[in-house]
């Protein structure tokens, strides 16, 4: 058989693998402003609406669902859910997950402060008898979860931790930049608190499937048609838009002030 035959065989199979049984792809995310989120009900953000219109042009359809991270990973691992957006490679989800070679966007973690409780923070030495505000369900470095220097405490969301963090409940409180900068205009707090200028990590977010059948050729697709979307200027309006510029590739080198101690993933992945 030519291998053109065959190549479109495998394109429908694909297809079908999704579709089958009049089902849509389900896919799972948390809000995660200014990336994906929803506003009066309609989902929105810079990764969802690059995502949704690159399914559109694969032809398939999506059934979304927005939920706290930890739930998205539970329903992933229990074959509730087939993908994930907004997640983070990680070594540890490769036997289970499939990911693009493009990435959606690229993130950067930084210390958040209260202005009133200002702690100077460069190093996880600096964070000592501190307590700092994370996410449940997030995946942290191995250093920055086992360190006796400083205490972890999670809050429901990120609303939740900004809240503590104005009440000073907690002393500092770690997020992408992006999205803190967000949250200091939504809750209206940006004279309270700031950011710290230092990076501490650097990642690239994707849209992640799990292994399924066909899944390993939607996969390839979704990642050339990304790609293809990101040289457009649709794109560019739509990155402009969201105050973003076009992703940076996986590979790409972390700033020279990173601090390589404490990197942030969202288990990875939504956040």
């Amino acid at each position: 058989m030519p291998w053109i035959s065959q190549l479109l065989i495998l394109l429908l199979f694909t297809c079908l693998s999704v579709t089958a049984r009049g089902e849509k792809l389900r896919i799972v995310t948390e809000p995660w402003a200014p990336y994906v989120y929803e506003q009066d009900g309609k989902p929105l953000g810079l990764d969802y609406e690059t995502t949704a219109i690159v399914f559109k042009r694969l032809g398939i359809e999506v059934d979304w669902q927005f939920l706290p991270w930890k739930r998205c990973l539970s329903m992933l691992e229990q074959g509730q859910a087939d993908g994930a957006l907004d997640i983070f490679h990680s070594p540890e989800r490769d036997a289970s997950l499939l990911y693009p070679s493009e990435p959606l966007s690229e993130v950067q973690f930084v210390i958040f402060y209260a202005n009133e409780r200002p702690h100077p923070f460069r190093t996880l030495e600096d964070l000592r008898g501190l307590t700092v505000g994370t996410s449940p369900g997030y995946l942290y470095s191995e250093d920055f979860r086992n360190s006796t220097l400083f205490t972890r405490e999670p809050a429901p969301s990120h609303e939740a931790n900004f809240g503590k963090l104005a009440r000073g409940r907690i002393d500092l409180l770690i997020t992408d930049r992006r999205v803190g900068q967000h949250l200091l205009d939504e809750l209206n707090i940006r004279d309270q608190i700031s950011e710290n200028p230092t990076i501490i990590s650097q990642q690239s977010q994707f849209l992640a499937v799990r292994r399924n059948a066909g899944m390993d050729l939607l996969v390839q697709r979704f990642g050339a048609e990304l790609k293809r979307f990101k040289r457009e200027p649709a794109y560019a309006e739509l990155s402009a838009r969201y105050g973003a510029g076009p992703a940076a590739s996986a590979k790409a080198d972390r700033p020279t002030n990173s601090v390589e101690q404490t990197v942030e993933q969202q288990e990875s992945g939504a956040q």
